[in-house]
């Protein structure tokens, strides 16, 4: 049995052992994090403390195998993450980014004045030590690099100061992550929010925001329009609207074109946004009950869905539906949800269109656009990892800041999301296709934030006790959940007591400006809604950088 200690055994670094305590870690933790303590689980943020504890008693990875899981488990939880909120990233940013952003500069604002205020009034602890304290405090390990190149270039061969940075991060880290999520109970009591209702609110916006269209049948009984065609008719209700089907006064029913007369009497099956219902029934006539799909003839409805991608990033008008195929389309599904077929819309792989005609038309469209469920279950790795290339590229840039002699950069997360982002907004110009199902996406987002944490629990884990266990480490503890927790408490009330701003866009602004994957992995989890990868995404980027400056800055600054 010597084989079986040897792979099992604590100190063990071997190719197996190492991918043995990985699966361990993960597992156990996963399974963990599925227990709920009145109502309250953590999800997979029990991997790290899984972790921890494994790392303590002596389980250990090699240290370059480490890194490179760690750094890339996070590179593929952030990659993932922009690709999935990068189309909603820019519009989300118009709406409230500017306030987001303010606010999660605020709470770095109000951790460097804490940190500031504990090293004068302590006197006795290292600028080092509390500057790896605050990068374990908000849970930033490019912040505690960048902080750690910065003291070397100023003091060559200063390791201690190094080891001390990171012996302050390891204390504080743990509780960093509980204490944005108590930051997040907290704010969600002092001000009595039931979650049901902000994420039905949330949905709500989103939906007013994609102007969801309704489906509806109209009468026409005003006089003034009887005879004009349906160029003239949009012209005068001023609103986008798609009627799929006519039926005349003889009950014949067909599809309509832009040259079609509309004459007293006749319905009309209309798709329009709900913002113009009103208008649309003041100008038509009143609105019908027909069921329409139970009318016989040669007209029907299908949804096709677009599978090739050289139909990926085109305008739905550029199609021609009606000169070419006599089909009207009346409506988009994206990711669940219904958009207006307007023909300025921008196709993406994965839309689903709903066209109306004749069924042979129909099925020419659907050979065109590729309607095969099987092809869009093919990962684009292509996409992925050139994303990934160009991430790491944009993320090793150097920066330049007055004042400041080490250049700063945004790292292998902030480069990965900023270039996500891009792409999965303006990806189609470089015929890039960008889609990835719901399934895959999840998984690839658990693999990362679960090696991730992973990793960051095994190396932590070592040294952990003795280092939190005494009486500075106590300290380093307590000093990083007031870093953590009182900004966020106080960041969180304005914006929600002065902001109105919703529960799950401030559980995101809390992950996003302490840049923390398992806080976001918790909102996300316990939500099950992206809006806090939203705002999570929105004020990433900008905190990354900010947080980094603020490192290097104390450091640069205050360290003799």
């Amino acid at each position: 049995m010597d084989w079986l200690q040897n792979l099992l055994a604590p100190g063990a670094s071997s190719l197996p052992s190492t991918i043995i305590l990985y699966a361990f870690v993960i597992a156990a933790g996963v399974w963990l994090g599925k227990l709920k303590v009145g109502g309250i689980s953590l999800g997979v943020t029990f991997v790290l403390f899984v972790g921890l504890l494994m790392g303590h008693f002596g389980y250990i990875v090699n240290p370059d195998v480490l890194h490179f899981v760690r750094e890339f488990g996070l590179i593929l939880f952030i990659f993932s993450i922009g690709l999935q909120v990068g189309p909603s990233f820019f519009s989300s940013f118009k709406r409230g980014g500017v306030v987001l952003n303010g606010l999660a500069a605020l709470t770095i604002a109000l951790n460097v004045v804490i940190v500031l205020a504990i090293f004068y009034i302590d006197g006795n602890t290292s600028i080092t030590a509390l500057v790896g304290v605050m990068s374990g405090a908000v849970t930033n390990t490019p912040g505690l690099g960048a902080a750690q190149q910065a003291i070397l270039q100023v003091m060559p061969q200063n390791y201690n100061a190094t080891e001390e940075m990171a012996m302050g991060y390891a204390a504080a880290y743990p509780l960093g992550v509980v204490g944005i999520i108590t930051a997040m109970f907290l704010v969600r009591a002092l001000f009595r929010v039931k979650m049901d209702k902000e994420v039905e609110a949330i949905e709500a916006e989103k939906e007013a925001a994609q102007q969801k269209p309704l489906i509806l049948t109209y009468e026409v009984t005003n006089p003034l329009i009887d005879g004009k065609n349906m160029m003239q008719l949009h012209d005068i209700v001023n609103c986008d609207f798609v009627v799929s089907r006519l039926q005349d006064k003889d009950g014949n029913i067909f599809i309509p074109n832009s040259q079609t007369v509309v004459h007293k009497g006749d319905k009309l099956y209309t798709v329009l946004s709900a913002n113009d219902e009103e208008r649309f029934k003041s100008v038509i006539g009143p609105e019908l009950d027909i069921d329409w799909e139970s009318k016989p003839g040669p007209v029907v409805s299908r949804r096709i869905l677009i599978t090739k991608t050289e139909y990926n990033g085109v305008t739905l008008g550029s199609l021609k539906l009606r000169h070419g195929y006599s089909l009207n389309a009346t409506r988009v599904n994206r990711a669940g949800i219904d958009l207006l077929a307007s023909p300025d819309l921008r196709l993406q792989m994965g839309d689903r269109i709903t066209v109306v005609g004749q069924l042979e038309d129909i099925r020419r469209l659907a050979e065109k656009l590729g309607n095969s469920v099987k092809r869009l279950n093919e990962p684009n790795m292509f996409t992925l990892f050139a994303g990934i290339f160009l991430g790491i590229i944009v993320g090793s840039i150097p920066i330049a800041f007055p004042g400041i002699s080490v250049p700063m950069k945004l790292g292998m997360a902030g480069g990965p999301l900023v270039v996500a982002i891009l792409l999965s907004r303006f990806g189609y110009k470089l015929k890039l296709v960008t889609y990835t199902s719901s399934a895959a996406s999840l998984l690839m987002r658990e693999i990362g934030i679960c090696l991730f944490l992973a990793s960051v629990g095994i190396a932590a884990g070592a040294n952990f006790a003795s280092t939190v266990f005494n009486y500075t480490g106590m300290w380093w503890v307590i000093w990083g959940f007031i870093i953590t927790f009182v900004p966020l408490v106080v960041v969180g009330s304005i914006a929600r007591g002065v902001y109105k701003i919703n529960m799950l866009t401030v559980m995101g602004l809390f992950g996003g400006s302490m840049t923390d994957p398992p806080a976001l992995a918790f909102a996300n989890n316990s939500t099950g809604n992206d809006a806090p990868a939203v705002a999570y995404s929105t004020v990433y980027p900008l905190t990354m950088f900010l947080r980094i400056v603020a490192a290097q800055v104390l450091v640069l600054a205050l360290a003799s």
